[in-house]
This record gives C-alpha cells, sequence and structure tokens, in this order.
C-alpha cells in the first residue's frame, strides 16, 4: 500500500488497562453487549478467543512485535496499560518500535507528580486521558499545573471524547464532546490536543474545535462504526474528506486502536483508511504524513523523508492507473 522504503506509525494502540466500572452490572445489557461484540468480531472477521497457553504466556510486547513485522508496520503507540511503570517495561523491549503514554487520571491528587515520572524516568511521551471517565471540568484550576507542565514540554495529549465503552457504555456526560476540550486548547497552545476517532459521534464538534484551535489534531482510529449511529450520511471518506478539507493533512494522524490478543493489529482499518485516500487522489507526501509522520513528528520519532521530485515522478510511474 505504500512506496519502498515507507513504514507506517500507528498513534493509537493499548496494552490491557483497568477500565473502571461505572454502571451496576445488569444482566440484559451483559447479554446484550455479548451479542453486539459477537457480530462485531463476525463482521470484521476478528480472531476468536485462543486456548494456547504457551502463546498467552510470552511477554505481550513480543507478541506485539511478531504483529509489526508480520503486516510491515515501523511503529506503535502504546496510550494506556496496567500501569505507567508495566507499559515502561513492554516499550524497552523494542524501544525502536513502540513508544507510550503515561494514562493516569488527570484528578488524582498526585496526577502531576506521576505525569513528571513517567516522562522523566520512564520515558513516556504523551499523556492519555478519557473525556466521559473524568468528572470535573477539564478547565478546572486544580488540572492547571498539569496542562502548564505538559504545555512547558510540548507534549501531546490524547482524549477520547464521544461514546465510549461497549453496548450499555456511556452516552451522556459534561465532558462527552471535544468542545469540552476548548478552553484548555485555546490556552494552552503548545500542547498538541489528540482526538481520536473522528471524534467518535462529535464529528461536528470536532470541526469546529479544529478551526479554531490550530494545536488540535484528528486521529483516525477505530473501526468508526459510530457513523451509523448519526441522523445524516457519514462514512470514512466522508471523515477523511472534511477533515482534510478544514485542516489539510499536517493535522490527521493514522491510528488502529488496536487493543489485545487474540484479535492481534486490526490491519483492516489500515486496509480501509489507506483504500480511503487513495480513492481521494491524496498526494504521496499527505499520505505519508497521515499515516506515520505525522505521528513521528508529535512523539519525537525522526519522520521518514518525503520523495524528492525525481522519486516522486518514479513514483508515480510504478502506481496502477486508476
Amino acid at each position: 500500500m505504500f512506496r519502498a522504503g515507507f513504514k507506517v506509525f500507528d498513534i493509537h494502540g493499548h496494552l490491557p488497562y483497568p477500565y473502571p466500572a461505572i454502571y451496576e452490572p445488569d444482566d440484559r445489557i451483559t447479554e446484550y453487549s455479548k451479542e453486539r461484540a459477537e457480530r462485531m468480531r463476525l463482521t470484521w472477521d476478528f480472531t476468536a478467543e485462543s486456548s494456547d497457553p504457551a502463546e498467552a504466556a510470552r511477554p505481550l510486547a513480543d507478541r506485539w512485535l511478531d504483529q509489526l513485522d508480520k503486516y510491515g508496520i515501523g511503529g506503535l503507540n502504546f496510550l494506556t496499560g496496567p500501569t505507567n511503570d508495566e507499559l515502561a517495561a513492554q516499550i524497552a523491549r523494542a524501544p525502536d518500535r513502540f513508544t507510550g503514554f503515561a494514562s493516569h487520571p488527570i484528578e488524582r491528587p498526585d496526577a502531576l507528580t506521576e505525569l513528571v515520572r513517567a516522562v522523566d524516568e520512564l520515558g513516556l511521551r504523551g499523556y492519555k486521558q478519557f473525556g466521559p471517565l473524568t468528572q470535573e471540568s477539564f478547565d478546572d484550576p486544580s488540572f492547571r499545573p498539569v496542562w502548564r507542565f505538559l504545555a512547558e514540554r510540548k507534549l501531546p495529549v490524547l482524549i477520547h471524547f464521544g461514546l465510549l465503552g461497549h453496548a450499555g457504555g456511556i452516552v451522556q456526560h459534561r465532558n462527552i464532546s471535544p468542545l469540552s476540550i476548548f478552553n484548555v486548547a485555546r490556552e494552552f497552545t503548545d500542547i498538541p490536543f489528540i482526538i481520536p476517532h473522528f471524534g467518535s459521534g462529535y464529528f461536528q464538534e470536532l470541526l469546529h474545535l479544529s478551526w479554531s484551535c490550530p494545536n488540535v489534531y484528528v486521529d483516525t482510529s477505530g473501526s468508526n462504526q459510530w457513523v451509523r449511529w448519526m441522523p445524516y450520511e457519514l462514512n470514512l471518506e466522508i471523515l477523511f474528506r472534511r477533515t482534510y478539507e478544514l485542516i489539510g493533512p499536517e493535522r490527521i494522524i493514522f491510528g488502529t486502536d488496536s487493543l489485545g490478543f487474540p484479535r492481534g493489529y486490526n490491519y483492516r482499518y489500515l486496509q480501509d483508511q489507506v483504500r480511503v485516500v487513495r480513492d481521494l487522489r491524496f498526494p504521496e507526501a499527505d499520505i505519508e504524513a497521515i499515516f506515520g509522520n505525522n505521528a513521528r513528528k508529535l512523539l519525537k520519532v525522526q519522520p521518514i523523508p518525503a520523495l524528492d521530485k525525481e522519486e516522486r515522478k518514479e513514483h508515480e510511474q510504478t502506481v496502477p492507473a486508476r
């Protein structure tokens, strides 16, 4: 899908993490969620549960490295892990292929202390938060020391907004809209804010935020099946085209939201997204920015040089006519 010499860098992966219990268990919702999960597995051809204990016992980073090699992926950024320390330990097994973000809640009393430690001692390169899991407003005065530190270091912050969880998950919350970060993004313009999944149900709000704040980036990750629950027509092509028209290629960042095993790397998501941008006839340099180099710049990983004029001409001659 790409020229020889270019490798994808994925901004959005996860190690298993302690997802908080939000609601009391409900048998009907549990069954509903299981049914929807199985339907999605069949729809997207996800691997069923494996019973191979030897494979399950291998270090997660080693299993992920095999997946990156299998699909020719250059690097993967993990947003969450069991703890910041455990995430850093996994990354350390292949630091040339993996990066990671701190992901402890910003509402913790020691949030700033832990963030400084995660960055300076563990080598993590950003901060991950969940809007619908944060009870206070993001512009609450108690959070300002965290935002100041991130701005001073110019560290990226990825915040999930929009629908959260599986069936029966969160659909209403004070921090569910990307616009809930507006006051902070408008003030702390040295912080690159990354909003994943094209806003996950809040695409218009994300476009408004991106129009106003040049430090807001759009992450393409996930199945983006939320478009089916919108009252107007949306699909992956529209999402890419509208975002590209508004903010250009420099602030669009590829991700998959790959989570764990046995599913492994969500290569199908990469294939679908590349097909869309090529059908839209994005220039090759823009495609390489979106699918790797934008993330590399934010994470301070050396970008892959773009094609020069002669190389571009040679590459275009090898691309099949459409």
